[in-house]
């Protein structure tokens, strides 16, 4: 190709319409949260009880962690979809999840007599935690590397990390609603794993499917 047709290559494709970056995350979003609750409510729905359960505070402090984790990992991955991004402004709000599991955790230790703690981190659903966290995630997830291809990431890497994080957070905060272990012992060990196992997948994923 030599350079004329360069110069009317490039001319046409800015003339190409396109979604603007804001119409593709309102686009991934509602389409992550209607996935989601589609996989969980035909695989799991809402747990028996969960009419006394909204009266507890340790089942209402799921949702507080869960929801915020959500809402900080899907604000950076907005950034992070821009060549250069400054994430340094948004890890404060990053922290404020880890940071309020950490202070559950030690009112659990408080509250509660030491020869109980295994039984409140074990649980009764870890391997359920395990399994559908990850699958709730999945469709989330893969709206969020698509929505990033969209952009520009410089690190896809830590993009595809960010979009696992926001997946596993919305994944968590409808699988709070059907589990019925509601120690912050047991969301520190096995949701952070599941989270954890899902923002793996969206490293690798980005690093293969996202580039630019």
């Amino acid at each position: 190709m030599d350079t004329n047709d360069l110069i009317k290559a490039l001319a046409a494709d800015t003339r190409r319409p396109g979604l603007s970056m804001n119409t593709v995350w309102l686009g991934a979003a509602s389409g992550a949260l209607m996935l989601a609750g589609l996989v969980f409510f035909m695989m799991l729905g809402p747990r028996p009880d969960i009419a006394a359960a909204v009266e507890t505070l340790r089942f209402l402090f799921k949702f507080v962690v869960t929801g915020s984790l959500a809402a900080a990992a899907f604000a950076a991955m907005r950034v992070a979809a821009w060549p250069e991004a400054e994430l340094r402004k948004l890890l404060p709000y990053l922290c404020v999840a880890p940071l309020l599991v950490l202070v559950g955790v030690a009112l659990e230790l408080i509250a509660l007599p030491s020869d109980t703690w295994a039984a409140k981190l074990i649980g009764t659903n870890s391997v359920l935690c395990l399994t559908f966290i990850p699958l709730i995630g999945l469709a989330p997830l893969a709206l969020f590397l698509l929505a990033l291809r969209h952009g520009a990431p410089s690190r896809p890497a830590l993009s595809g990390a960010l979009a696992g994080l926001a997946a596993g957070g919305i994944a968590a905060t409808f699988y709070a609603a059907h589990c019925p272990d509601d120690s912050p012992l047991f969301v520190a060990t096995w949701y952070t794993i599941a989270v954890f196992g899902l923002t793996l997948l969206g490293a690798i994923g980005a690093r293969l499917a996202v580039r630019w």
